[in-house]
């Protein structure tokens, strides 16, 4: 059985969840305690030599970083497909992913560590600066989204990076400006997949 080394409020652990969920595979959750620093014992660091996770056992092949697993699962397991079938399509979703890995979801590492700060502690400049740029990101998603129901046209692995990231919105104060119509529908039709909800633990 495939085993997903995950900590269940990483949002790089909940897309690899998410993208198990939609290929209906079974697989069994190991949970690495990033506040004790699991992630840093020297078992741990035989399956990722970096100390971070996810990383994923499928049968004694090890591997890690969330968006080569899951390319890897939609290699390994094909069926149902989160990627499009033509070679437009698949660069339009890894474009897309690697924008939700570098430019969006890094912003809310930011929140993550302020909040776990006590309140006193709190660098209020680095929480507005990252609210702000994530803000600035729904510029680019409503663009991608013109004429489309998804970021690739079909429903795939780059809406499944953002869909961690979608459910912690409302939990950082981030509301979604009703001009963006586009991305508005996206987020409803993203909430709306049972995977959205059997991927939070």
């Amino acid at each position: 059985m495939i085993k997903l080394y995950t900590f269940p409020p990483s949002t790089n652990s909940r897309k690899v969840r998410i993208a198990l969920i939609e290929k209906g595979l079974e697989f069994e959750r190991v949970n690495v305690d990033l506040t004790k620093r699991e992630q840093k014992s020297s078992d741990y660091l035989k399956l990722h030599p970096f100390g971070q996770i996810p990383a994923l056992d499928d049968e004694g092949f090890i591997l890690y970083d969330s968006t080569v697993i899951n390319e890897y699962l939609e290699d390994e397991y094909p069926y149902p497909p989160l990627m499009p079938k033509d070679s437009e399509g698949r660069a339009r979703a890894r474009l897309m992913e690697d924008f939700r890995d570098s430019h969006f979801n890094p912003y809310f590492v930011h929140l993550i560590q302020e909040i776990r700060k006590p309140e006193g502690e709190r660098d209020t400049q680095r929480i507005e600066n990252a609210k702000g740029e994530i803000t600035k990101g729904f510029d680019r998603i409503e663009m991608e989204l013109e004429g489309r129901e998804y970021l690739a046209n079909s429903f795939s692995l780059a809406d499944i990076a953002f869909m961690p990231n979608i459910d912690l919105l409302d939990r950082f104060g981030i509301t979604v400006d009703a001009k963006y119509q586009n991305t508005g529908a996206w987020i409803d039709r993203l909430k709306g997949r049972p995977s959205f909800a059997a991927s939070a633990t």
